[in-house]
């Protein structure tokens, strides 16, 4: 049996790809500069690497999960073009006042708690990447060290203050700080 190897895991829309407030045509995807070389070096390190997004415009009503798959293909395929893939993806269609609560929706850790019943992530040494306090707070449920990155809300975000303590701050993906898997501790 494998022992348990950490995770990177990271928000979608505005961490590695530009935030385009409810994207649903997938022409509209751009990756962030650095978003590949950043799982690429993760993966290379031995880290898990799990996209958890959350997608309201679901629930909303403003878009459709089939909408959301081909974005989604895009995606992949821009990251697979430069050399990257992600061991998992994750996504959370509800939002409360549309679709009611759920477990997934971060800030609630379910989907990251999924990623790691599917693959076998030692959370405790992973991190959570994301642009928003919900991201923050996720990651920091499931005992993942938070990692803000300013782009996206992230500027905005870290203007806000009062971040959940550990939280390290980097300009955007392209500054993770990556450590082999193996017998290492999380960067924070």
């Amino acid at each position: 049996m494998r022992a348990p190897r950490p995770a990177a895991f990271f928000d979608r829309d505005g961490t590695l790809i530009v935030d385009a407030d409810y994207l649903s045509d997938p022409d509209g995807v751009t990756l962030i500069p650095g978003a590949p070389e950043s799982i690429r070096a993760a993966r290379d390190a031995g880290w898990l690497t799990v996209v958890v997004t959350n997608q309201s415009g679901i629930g909303r009503g403003l878009y459709s999960e089939s909408d959301y798959r081909a974005v989604d293909r895009r995606f992949q395929a821009l990251l697979a073009a430069e050399g990257a893939t992600l061991d998992a993806v994750l996504h959370c269609p509800h939002h409360p006042s549309f679709t009611g609560v759920c477990d997934c929706r971060k800030p609630a850790p379910g989907m990251l708690l999924e990623a790691a019943r599917r693959l076998g992530i030692d959370l405790s040494r992973s991190v959570m990447v994301g642009d928003k306090r919900s991201d923050l707070e996720a990651g920091l449920a499931v005992g993942a060290a938070p990692i803000l990155v300013r782009t996206g809300y992230g500027a905005a975000t870290e203007a806000e203050g009062d971040l959940p303590e550990g939280t390290r701050v980097i300009d955007s993906v392209r500054e993770l700080p990556v450590e082999p898997a193996f017998g290492s501790a999380p960067p924070r």
